[in-house]
Parts: structure tokens; C-alpha cells; sequence
């Protein structure tokens, strides 16, 4: 099978094309393909160009534990810029359909960056989903490991967590990510962001990513953090999100619409030995 490989900001996936592969990976397949050591490597699989009445492309998200995302912001940027490099698409506007709804994407001139129109944030509880709560999420306790902290939960297609906190680190999210991902709140298991207020336009953020683990950098955390901190009353419309894999810039406008743009860079394409899957 043929993949081509691009990271955003060190978030990587393979890009599987179904001319290459008409069918989709079995998710023991897709667990040994993003395998670090026993497969290619990658924080998840694009599925696509898939046909679709909806929207210009079509595309599946594949996590690398073989469950299916919603949503990917990085994704999307990877998949756009793999379109544009197949000739697919130049650098006007176009329309790619999602587990988690319909977005718009752009590709500059010389492709270095890619602007992608996520969608509206809710944080509905009945929407996200949460259980156990009537209303919006936004600053609620949740007790983990015996410590009681303030979080809100959003979704812009795919669900999320959303810890403010005076100090963040990738310590904390490999500690208190994975028991967020799965708390019996959650009941699809969600997105975990820890959101650290810089200023009135920067946020910093450490991600844990249902079915992915630890991240670093997330197009969809950035732009469901980005959304609390602006309820939070904390920044305005325009944020630089800074994660340890580098920057995206969000713009968020008052009914919580987000425009993100950042990279995606190609590294290169591969084959794998169908030896590998035996």
C-alpha cells in the first residue's frame, strides 16, 4: 500500500488515497500501520478523497487505536495541502465533508500555509456530548485523582475538555489526560486540553488526544481552547496558540465561529510491505 506522510507542527499522518487502497484498513491493520516501531508511524491515517454529494471531497479520519474521528484540524490542513499536491485543488476555495461536518479550506500561493474554516463551538452538554450536566459546560468541577479542578467541555465537531490552569505541562497531560479521556462523563471519550492564558491575544495549551495520546499540536484543541479562553473573557478575537510543536493562529468570532491557519509539511512517500501486516 502506498501513503504519503506530512506532519502539522509534528502532528503526523499518512494520507491513504482509496485509488491506492479501495478499501479501508481492518483496525488491527490501522493499529500496526501507525505503530512507531512495528509500521510507518503516525498519529493517524487520512482516508481520502471520498466521494460525496455534500461537499467538494470527502474524507475519514482514522486514529491510530483503529477508532474513527470526527474531526482533525491538523488533518484537514494535511489533507488540503496533499490535494494541492496531487493537482486536485489550486488556491481557490474548496469544501471537504467530515465525520464532524463540512468545512472550507484554502491553500496559499506557495503552500506554506492552509486556512481551514472549522466551524461554530458549542458547549452544550447534550451536544458535546457530557453526561450527567443540563446546559453549557463552562466552568464546572471535576475531581481527578482527588483534586478537584475547573473545566469546561466544547465541541466544533469533535469533543473536548478544557482545563484552565495557572501552570501546564507534559507531564500533567500524560498524568491527568488519559483519565479525563476516558471519564465516565464523556460517554464517546473525549479531546483533553490544559489551557495556560499568556496575554490578551496568547494562549499555550499541552494536548492529550482521544485514541492518539499525547500530541503535539492539535488544530481542533487549539481551536476548542482558543474557544474558552475567549468565554473566559480572557483574549479577543485574534490568538496565537502556542503548543510544543509550534503555532497556529485562530480567529474567533462572537458566536464562537473559528478560522485557523497554520502549516503542513510534507515528508515523503512510503510503501508498506504487506509483510508487515502479517
Amino acid at each position: 500500500m502506498h501513503y504519503s506522510k506530512y506532519h502539522a507542527l509534528g502532528n503526523d499522518y499518512l494520507v491513504l488515497d482509496p485509488k491506492d487502497c479501495p478499501e479501508l484498513p481492518s483496525e488491527n491493520d490501522i493499529r500496526t500501520i501507525c505503530h512507531r516501531n512495528f509500521g510507518l508511524g503516525s498519529d493517524g491515517i487520512l482516508y481520502g478523497p471520498i466521494e460525496t454529494d455534500n461537499a467538494d471531497f470527502g474524507l475519514r479520519i482514522l486514529n491510530p487505536d483503529g477508532s474513527e474521528a470526527e474531526k482533525s484540524g491538523n488533518g484537514l490542513r494535511i489533507f488540503a495541502r496533499y490535494l494541492r499536491d496531487t493537482g486536485r485543488v489550486t488556491t481557490a476555495s474548496f469544501t471537504v465533508e467530515t465525520l464532524g461536518g463540512i468545512v472550507s479550506c484554502e491553500v496559499n500561493k506557495d503552500a506554506s500555509s492552509i486556512t481551514v474554516e472549522m466551524g461554530k463551538v458549542s458547549f452544550e452538554a447534550a451536544v458535546i456530548p457530557v453526561n450527567e450536566i443540563e446546559g453549557e459546560v463552562v466552568d464546572k468541577e471535576i475531581e481527578l485523582e482527588g483534586t478537584t479542578y475547573r473545566m469546561y467541555a466544547a465541541t466544533i465537531g469533535n469533543p473536548h475538555c478544557v482545563l484552565p490552569m495557572e501552570e501546564i505541562s507534559s507531564k500533567t497531560a500524560h498524568t491527568l489526560g488519559p483519565i479525563i479521556e476516558n471519564h465516565p462523563l464523556f460517554p464517546n471519550r473525549t479531546n483533553v486540553q490544559f489551557l495556560k492564558i499568556i496575554d490578551d491575544h496568547t494562549i499555550q495549551i499541552e494536548i492529550w488526544e482521544r485514541g492518539a495520546g499525547y500530541t503535539l499540536a492539535s488544530g481542533s484543541s487549539s481551536s476548542a481552547a482558543g474557544a474558552v479562553a475567549r468565554r473566559m473573557g480572557c483574549v479577543g478575537p485574534d490568538i496565537t496558540v502556542n503548543m510544543p510543536g509550534g503555532q497556529i493562529q485562530l480567529h474567533i468570532d462572537d458566536d464562537f465561529s473559528v478560522r485557523m491557519t497554520g502549516p503542513a509539511t510534507r515528508v515523503g512517500s512510503f510503501e508498506l510491505d504487506m509483510e508487515a501486516l502479517g
